[in-house]
Parts: C-alpha cells; sequence; structure tokens
C-alpha cells in the first residue's frame, strides 16, 4: 500500500510539498488525474499513480500537457472531480485549450497544478505560470507552507464547483521539492463515488446540461467575469490569506508562495517583529480587494515580495491607485524600482537586504570576513566540475559521432537541439555539439525551417535531435511539417526506452501506463515511415557502423531522413547495476602522454568511467561507476582499453 493513503485524520506525515499536493488530491475524492512529467511537478502524478488501484483513480501520463489538461477536462464534462498536473513550460503548451475551457467553464472539480522553477533550477528558462490565471480570467491560489498545499488543493475543488470554473494552484520548486509536517484529513469512502455520466441534449447555454462550447463568445466571457468577481468576493474571508505583526507596522510586506518564509526569517534577522507586518496572500488572483485596502491603509511604506516577475506587485498597486483616496499615498518597494531582483529565486537574504532598505537600516548578509573564510574552504575542496552524462549513458556515444560525422563531412553542418538529457550535448560533455536549443519539439521545427534554405544557397547539413518522449510529445507536427514541404533535414532520435530526464516515467512508445499496467506501444520507426521519411536504425554503441550511417544520410539531399538511434538509459531499472562488458586498461599498452592522442579518452571523450593516474602516467577505469558499456574500447588509438564479456 502506498503511503500516501497511510493514516488517517489528525495523524502527521512528513511529506514533501508534491507529496501533501497529491494527498490533497485524493483527500479531495478526484477520480482522474493526468499530467506530463516536468521538473519539479513530476512526483504528484508518480505518487497518485501508486495509489490509484487502491483509491480508485484513473492516472496517465499523457502524451503532452495539452493532451493531459484535455484529459482531465472530459473527466469534470462527466461530473467527476479532475486533478492536471505539469511544469510552468507546459501550461504554454496547454494554453490554446486552457483558453477555451475558461470560456466553456467545469462541471466536476476542475483543478491545474503548475510547478514554476524559479531560478531555473531544472529548466531553460523561469517562466511563470501565474500570467494565464489573469489572462484567462481563472481563480490563482499559492500555497505557502506544506499543510496549506495539502488544504488548498481541496478548497480549490470546492471553489471550482461553487464557480464552474477551472482553478489553477501555483507551486514552486522549494515547496514542490522540500519536505514538512502535514497534518492529515479523512479519505473520502469509495462506495460515495458517482457514475460518470456527460449530460449534452439540454439547452446549449446550460452549463450543467447543454453542450461544452465557449460560445457564443460574448455571452460566454461574461459568465467567465462574473465567476472572477464571485472568487474576489470568496477570498475575502479565505482562510489562506494571513496577517503576521503589530496593528500598526512601520512596513507591511505583502508575500505569497515560499516567500512567506523568507519573508518571516527575514522579519526575525532584522529583530523587527515590533515594525514590520507581514500579509501572506494564499488567493493571489483575483485579489479580495476590500482585505488588501485594509491592510495597506496600516502602513505607510510597503514591500512587495514574490517570484519571479511583479505579478501580484502590479496588482496590488492598481489596486492602491484605484483606492488611493481611501488609503492615502504610499511608498512601495518590490521589483519594478530595484529593490529585489526581478530574476532568480528569492532567500533570506535577498529579502532582508529589501527590508533593510526599506526601513533604512543597515544589514550585511554575509560580512565580508566569512565571505572570503567561505570561498578558502571552497577552493580547497574538490575542484568544481562540469555538468557530465552519466558513464554509460548512449548520449556520449551518439553525439561522438554526431560530432565526428559533422567534421568529417566539412561542410559546417550543425545540429538543432531539444530538451532532454541530450540538452547536455550544449557543453563539452556532449562535445558542444549543439547550436540552437528552446522547447520540446523544436529542434526539428527550427531544423525543419533550415531545411527549406536551400534555394537560398544554403548548403550545411542540417540535424535535429529529440528524445523518445519528446518525439511523442511536441516533435511529431514538425516533422509532418518537414515531411510535407520536403525540407532537406536528418532527425536523430535519441530512444533510450524512458522519460529519463525525469525519472523514466512511461511514455506512448512503451507498453506499460503510469500504474504499470500494460497498453498499446507505438513504434517509432514504423510511424516515421508511414509518414514517409527514410528511415534507418542503429546502436550507438556501434561507433563505426553509426558513423557510416549518418555521413550516408547527410550527403543524400532527398527531403526527411531519419536516424534511430536505440540503447536504454544506463540508469534504467531493466539496465542499472547490469554491465555489458568488464573494461580493463593494458597498462603496457597505454603510452599515457606519449601518445600523441592528448588523453583522448579522459581530456576529450571524458566519461567518468574513466580517469587518469598521474602516478602511473597511464589510464584507468574506474570499477565502481563503470556502467562497462564497452564504448571506449573503440577509442584508444594504442588498443589499450580492452573489454571482456560478462557472464
Amino acid at each position: 500500500m502506498s503511503y500516501l493513503i497511510q493514516g488517517g485524520k489528525g495523524e502527521r506525515r512528513l511529506f514533501m510539498g508534491n507529496e501533501a499536493i497529491a494527498r490533497g488530491a485524493l483527500e479531495a475524492g478526484i477520480s482522474v488525474a493526468a499530467g506530463y512529467p516536468g521538473t519539479p511537478s513530476s512526483e504528484i502524478i508518480e505518487n497518485l499513480a501508486k495509489a490509484s488501484k487502491a483509491r480508485n483513480v484513473y492516472v496517465e501520463w499523457s502524451v503532452n500537457e495539452k493532451v493531459a489538461l484535455e484529459v482531465a477536462a472530459a473527466a469534470s464534462f462527466a461530473g467527476q472531480r479532475a486533478l492536471c498536473v505539469m511544469k510552468q513550460n507546459g501550461v504554454n503548451v496547454a494554453s490554446d485549450f486552457l483558453l477555451h475551457l475558461a470560456g466553456s467553464g467545469t462541471r466536476g472539480g476542475l483543478v491545474l497544478v503548475p510547478c514554476d522553477d524559479p531560478g531555473a533550477l531544472s529548466s531553460v528558462n523561469e517562466g511563470e505560470s501565474r500570467h494565464f490565471a489573469r489572462m484567462i480570467e481563472i481563480p490563482l491560489l499559492e500555497p505557502g507552507n506544506f499543510q496549506e498545499a495539502k488544504e488548498m488543493i481541496q478548497y480549490a475543488f470546492t471553489l471550482s464547483e461553487e464557480l464552474r470554473t477551472l482553478v489553477m494552484v501555483r507551486s514552486v520548486t522549494r515547496l514542490s521539492h522540500a519536505s514538512g509536517v502535514v497534518t492529515l484529513g479523512d479519505l473520502p469512502d469509495l462506495q460515495a463515488q458517482t457514475r460518470a455520466f456527460f449530460k449534452h441534449d439540454g439547452f446549449i447555454l446550460d452549463p450543467m446540461e447543454g453542450a461544452v462550447i465557449s460560445g457564443p463568445v460574448e455571452y460566454k466571457h461574461a459568465l467567465q467575469q462574473e465567476r472572477i468577481k464571485k472568487a474576489a468576493e470568496l477570498f475575502e474571508e479565505s482562510p489562506f490569506n494571513t496577517y503576521t505583526g503589530p496593528p500598526d507596522p512601520e512596513l507591511l510586506v505583502i508575500t505569497s508562495s515560499a516567500c512567506n518564509l523568507y519573508s518571516l526569517e527575514a522579519v526575525r534577522l532584522l529583530d523587527a517583529e515590533r515594525r514590520v507586518g507581514v500579509l501572506k496572500m494564499g488567493t493571489t488572483w483575483p485579489l479580495p480587494a476590500r482585505l488588501v485596502e485594509r491592510h495597506l491603509r496600516m502602513a505607510d511604506k510597503i514591500l512587495i515580495v514574490e517570484e519571479v516577475l511583479p505579478f501580484l506587485e502590479e496588482s496590488v498597486k492598481i489596486l492602491a491607485a484605484e483606492r488611493a483616496g481611501a488609503i492615502g499615498p504610499k511608498t512601495f518597494f518590490g521589483k519594478r524600482e530595484g529593490t529585489l531582483p526581478a530574476t532568480g529565486e528569492m532567500n533570506p537574504d535577498r529579502v532582508v537586504e529589501g527590508m533593510a532598505k526599506a526601513l533604512d537600516v543597515s544589514y550585511t548578509a554575509m560580512p565580508p570576513a566569512y565571505a572570503q573564510k567561505a570561498l578558502e574552504a571552497a577552493a580547497s575542496g574538490a575542484p568544481e566540475r562540469d555538468l557530465t552524462f552519466c558513464p554509460g549513458c548512449p548520449h556520449r556515444a551518439s553525439f561522438w559521432t554526431i560530432h565526428n560525422v559533422l567534421k568529417l563531412d566539412h561542410r559546417q553542418g550543425f545540429v538543432c537541439g531539444d530538451i532532454g538529457c541530450y540538452s547536455l550535448a550544449m557543453r563539452p560533455t556532449g562535445f558542444n555539439t549543439l547550436s540552437t536549443l528552446h522547447s520540446m519539439g523544436s529542434g526539428t521545427g527550427v531544423a525543419s525551417g533550415f531545411g527549406m534554405l536551400t534555394r537560398f544557397g544554403m548548403d550545411q547539413p542540417v540535424l535535429a535531435v529529440s528524445g523518445d518522449s519528446t518525439f511523442f510529445h511536441a516533435v511529431l507536427p514538425a516533422l509532418a511539417n518537414a515531411i510535407h514541404h520536403r525540407s532537406n533535414i536528418t532527425l536523430i532520435v535519441l530512444d533510450n526506452s524512458g522519460t529519463a530526464m525525469t525519472g523514466f516515467q512511461p511514455h506512448p512508445g512503451l507498453s506499460v501506463d503510469a500504474a504499470g499496467e500494460p497498453v498499446q506501444a507505438l513504434d517509432i520507426p514504423r510511424i516515421c515511415k508511414a509518414m514517409g521519411a527514410n528511415v534507418r536504425e542503429c546502436d550507438p554503441f556501434d561507433l563505426p557502423g553509426t558513423q557510416a550511417v549518418l555521413l550516408e544520410l547527410i550527403e543524400a539531399r532527398n527531403g526527411v531522413n531519419v536516424l534511430i538511434l536505440k540503447q536504454l538509459c544506463a540508469l534504467s531499472p531493466q539496465k542499472k547495476g547490469k554491465k555489458m562488458f568488464h573494461m580493463r586498461i593494458d597498462e603496457n599498452a597505454c603510452r599515457g602522454d606519449a601518445c600523441g592522442c592528448n588523453r583522448l579518452c579522459t581530456r576529450v571523450f571524458k566519461c567518468p568511467g574513466l580517469i587518469w593516474d598521474p602516478e602511473k602516467g597511464v589510464s584507468r577505469i574506474d570499477d565502481v561507476i563503470c556502467a562497462g558499456c564497452g564504448v571506449c574500447a573503440s577509442l584508444c588509438p594504442a588498443g589499450a582499453i580492452r573489454k571482456e564479456e560478462v557472464v
């Protein structure tokens, strides 16, 4: 039994923020949960999948975020409660359907949980999801601690059903991936689950029994705006908006999400409990106007602390301007005038510096002497290492071949990159092979555009790379475009049989679903052939064979070629700890620096399983981390790296 469903009302558990969100969804009685893997959100669906059988919940990893929201919406239309989960980038993917969904309205409770990544700790940008809530006019909630992460999900479902609209609950990395104590509530009786039924033959304007559409547009838009007005009224009494501090503070801090914890710590660090009040907003869109006005009257100076852009700050300032006659003149501190940065994560040091400026006091978060000692201590430890592919990663072998083929071709060919572990090929571990890197699927889309430039004299080989999960998520439309317009490109699908970057979640190319149940697998080579591409398949560990095939493909100027490089991820459950070969260095054959190869194995190929032994002046194998893939044996010009089959 999943530990997520162990324990009853009043019991306390140590939960990650994502686990608290998942528990809240189960306590709310969801029937369906759908999402697409993406850090920092992945653990929500993973934990729900583990509890799915015991709690009779349908859980799926969808092909992408738009489809995930559509699956969840279908459950809502049939009167069921549904949860949709994604990282911040995924809201962009889902935004087309999201805009129409806000217009059509919902029936059963429908909650969208985007997990934003301030500071881009595991993303290629730190884009925000909050602005979508304001743009499409749906309520936005932001939990400020782990208990709220659970309780706010339940509140969001109730709110969704009262307003008949989607509700967004935004988390951030430091909430999703940190842990705290959570007091449990009751899980609902499974016997009380209602039958799913979609009513669709009523009057077209009946939101509960008519067709679910976003038209007539002006009429439905007016309904949505009425829902937002009602949400603002309900938020006036929300228990998630709390004030901590004196009745007449010198400075009022307005904050939300994890920044509430940073703000409270900053107050303590400045010993300013009698000077500073903190208004924590759990309902950040629409703002409860009377509540905010009441607190704005308390102080003349206002500091707004949030991540990342001044979303809350702008809303508060608009409200202050509209009610200037009632609240009087105020001095605002925040991101727009530069007190706090509008990039990266907040932390207690950043907040305390901003608070000190607003209070006109001096504070040094880290004295210079301490900072110098910290630098000295760091310098005396292990040297900083660059990000790298894992030992035995097939991507290292793939990009070794791609890099060498482009050099051998002499036409200055290039590779359009995509999102996944293989994004590291922008760095030395992938031999700096990627020349573009944007969003999921954009590698093939951008390559499709480059491939049409032959009419303008462009003769450079154009390559794109994609992982197997990304192929299903976003590459298919771009590939169809390239094939349809006969763009001259070579797409290389790096198929390692899983969504490896986020934890091996299944995708449509695999024969299991999120709950481990057998499902129909889709075959990438057959799909590409059916679309009209010329398809070849290779094992990336076969360096000479892969190189020969890739050279052949980029020399052909006959439209779209697809090369599928299939090899299991070294960390996959099927392969982890199971070596194909036992690797060893023949020290008599290794010539060290006298070889003239510039230590090709350790300086250039740089698999972490290969180490330079300065005492002996030769390379050696680190048996602890070597995955036994055998690729390095193909590289040594002296033939000093030997491989023996493991029996």
